[in-house]
């Protein structure tokens, strides 16, 4: 790797940090005869540094010079910072570099937007497929399509790509409109409908011809940004679960607000990232996808804003007691599953074990629940617990079970991003 190289590699590396919106795989490709590489199963994205990358991949911009001026974006036109852009054959051999040094297993692609939209998307196709063509690069690649892009450009980026995201960043247009002027939600949601459409013909071809090629066979992601405008978490979660109805749409990050254009008036004047706000948006995007909440139960007009003293799933509880406490003898399993405390794994395990005779709290206990929180929501066949009655929502109320579970001492305003406990 020549010195040119290496210092666009630093510059471009550092560029693509604050795009989050990298995960696993999520495809089974193996690896093949004379090809290099594979994405099979989950074994891309096991790792993730502080701020979201995802240190398996290469993450890489193609190049940070961009025409646009988005108030939010550290590569925007007006920022006097260091830029560079890598000439496709230098990406490539970057690429393959890495991964035959075994520092990778795939490559997560981005870009400004440099000269328009299509003659960016043809670049980041042309790195695609070469690296697929003539390298015979079987790994894992993410590439994200550029809002106003052709459809033909986008349709030719699915069939080397296993995953594309195009990334909305703001909510609301008018939000939109006021932090990047040249950009709107139809230069957004254009791209993502070319994909959707491209994942259901691909569906259909396969279904007919075995070895149809494959179109973006992860699907697609897209990104939000968390308390750079005034969008409530009801808009954020709103537009995620329409999102999730859309063909092929897997996954929705959300970022909290990095102040990395702290001049501008137009932005929030913020000391660090709502951290805790972007952990409880990502618990209750967990909620819909995996626990057959709506979004409208999560959050509504009375209650916008998700509680940051504690997670999605108790905040429901908590304004439901009329619902507990669960019987967990006899209740069904989606009832379990909206106990506070249980996750799918325990309520699986909760439902298939009662079969075979009455269980009791310490059995469920055993069985992953978190007796903590869960002790409060359910009861089984009058409530006894090691041979005392124990105290649920109903005796304590809403208020009293949130006193008990809450510590005495807040977590940090800088508490770090954890994945969903329940």
């Amino acid at each position: 790797m020549n010195d040119l190289v290496l210092e666009k590699l630093k510059i471009l590396a550092e560029s693509a940090k604050y795009d989050v919106s990298c995960a696993s795989s999520g495809t089974t490709r193996r690896g093949r005869s004379g090809d290099i590489g594979s994405a099979y199963g989950w074994g891309i994205c096991h790792s993730f540094a502080e701020d979201g990358r995802c240190i398996s991949l290469l993450k890489i911009m193609l190049s940070n010079n961009c025409i646009y001026d988005c108030a939010n974006c550290i590569n925007r036109r007006s920022n006097d910072i260091r830029r560079a852009t890598f000439s496709v054959k230098e990406l490539v051999e970057l690429t393959i570099g890495f991964y035959r040094r075994n520092y990778i297993e795939g490559l997560f692609l981005s870009s400004g937007v440099v000269k328009d939209p299509d003659y960016t998307m043809e670049r980041l196709v042309r790195v695609a497929k070469e690296l697929r063509q003539v390298y015979r690069f079987n790994g894992y690649i993410h590439l994200k399509s550029i809002p106003g892009a052709s459809r033909e450009l986008v349709n030719e980026a699915g069939l080397y790509a296993d995953r594309m995201s195009v990334n909305i960043e703001i909510p609301n247009e008018r939000n939109l409109r006021m932090l990047a002027p040249e950009k709107n939600f139809r230069s957004v949601f254009e791209p993502m409908q070319y994909i959707g459409q491209g994942v259901l013909q691909s569906a259909q071809e396969r279904g007919k011809y075995r070895k149809a090629p494959r179109f973006v066979p992860a699907g697609q992601s897209t990104q939000m940004i968390v308390g750079a405008t005034p969008d409530s978490d009801k808009d954020i979660l709103m537009l995620s679960s329409m999102l999730y109805r859309r063909p092929g749409m897997k996954r929705v990050y959300y970022s909290g607000y990095v102040p990395v254009n702290g001049y501008d008036p137009r932005l929030p004047a913020l000391k660090q990232p709502p951290l805790v706000r972007e952990n409880r948006l990502y618990q209750a995007d967990w909620l819909m996808r995996f626990y057959g909440f709506e979004a409208t139960e999560i959050v509504d007009d009375q209650f916008p804003l998700l509680d940051l003293e504690v997670d999605p799933k108790m905040a429901w509880a908590l304004r439901h007691p009329e619902y507990f406490p669960v019987d967990i003898n006899s209740a069904d399993y989606q009832m379990i599953l909206r106990v506070p405390g249980i996750g799918v794994k325990s309520a699986k395990m909760i439902v298939a074990a009662r079969r075979y005779g009455k269980l009791n709290l310490e059995q469920v206990g055993k069985m992953g629940a978190v007796l903590k929180r869960a002790r409060y929501f359910i009861t089984e066949n009058g409530g006894l617990y090691r041979n005392r009655r124990h105290i649920t929502i109903n005796e304590l109320g809403a208020e009293g079970v949130r006193r008990a579970l809450l510590p005495s001492v807040k977590e940090p305003a800088d508490l770090q991003l954890k994945l969903p406990l329940w």
